[in-house]
């Protein structure tokens, strides 16, 4: 009688070995195909101002945009609630000096077009300088930030 040692079936394993080869080929690849840069720094000399910082502020208008869709212009409450309305509200507070900044304070609950309607109007009456109050930490109201030149379009 012919017995034959049984023996277990090998387990399959994953062979990594060629594995480990692609990512070493691709490392190559990686490494010749890099391109490298420098960084340079130039090297500028700005010139020293001598000047103190404006101690006059300009003239400012606030207005208040309540979320019912009301505006108050320096504590004045605008009888119409268009923009024509609000432009002439704005002309007739800034009179004829037009380096004037427009604080919008606007109601966390105003609608976005109420405060573009401030927007279009301040631009309409010609003010250019605009800016927008928040609220701080604390819940006092924080100052305006410094208003941007508008950008050409």
């Amino acid at each position: 009688m012919n017995f034959r040692k049984r023996h277990a079936p090998e387990e399959p394993e994953i062979n990594l070995i060629p594995f480990i080869d692609v990512l070493l080929v691709v490392l190559i690849f990686l490494m010749l195909t890099t391109t490298y840069s420098r960084m340079t720094e130039l090297k500028i000399n700005l010139p020293a101002a001598n000047a103190q910082a404006a101690s006059v502020r300009p003239k400012e208008l606030q207005v208040l945009v309540a979320s019912d869709g009301r505006y108050m212009v320096n504590q004045r409450v605008l009888e119409g609630r268009n923009v024509e309305a609000l432009a002439a509200g704005l002309n007739a507070e800034a009179g004829t000096s037009r380096d004037v900044v427009v604080v919008v304070k606007a109601d966390a609950a105003a609608t976005h077009q109420s405060v573009i309607n401030v927007m279009d109007a301040a631009r309409r009456a010609g003010l250019t300088q605009l800016t927008f109050a928040t609220q701080g930490q604390s819940g006092a109201p924080a100052a305006p930030t410094a208003p941007t030149a508008p950008t050409a379009q």
